[in-house]
């Protein structure tokens, strides 16, 4: 059984930053975050594969940062520039991709985190 568990949710002001790990119990190819806003749909924010190809949102892009720690099966999400529409449950999430690539699609992960709150006052 794979497990995967987040940490690092907090409460921000605007403009501020804030960084959120991930560690998963085994080396998986495509590591990813999403994220979900009371009401709305779970949204892709960044993913990474072994490769070391990294794909974003264009709501996060160039403010948030996707990378591995030295060991494979941890990952990190640096955000920066934090608004107030970043407020959500941050989910840390691992999968085989789709012929090698980590799109921001959920289905093509498999495991998932319980999930870490990351809400930001304006």
């Amino acid at each position: 059984q794979v497990q995967v568990e987040e940490s690092g949710g907090d409460s921000v002001q605007a403009g501020g930053s804030l960084t959120l790990s991930c560690v998963v119990s085994r080396n998986i190819w495509c590591m990813a975050w999403f994220r979900q806003a009371p009401g709305e749909e779970r949204e892709g924010v960044g993913s990474i594969g072994s490769d070391g190809r990294r794909s974003y949102s264009d709501s996060v892009k160039d403010r948030f940062t996707i990378s591995k720690g030295s060991a494979e099966n941890t990952l990190y999400l640096q955000m920066n520039s934090l608004k107030p529409e970043d407020t959500a449950m941050y989910y840390c999430a691992a999968g085989p991709g789709y012929i090698g690539r980590c799109s921001l699609g959920s289905s093509v992960y498999t495991y998932w985190g319980q999930g870490t709150q990351v809400t930001v006052s304006s």
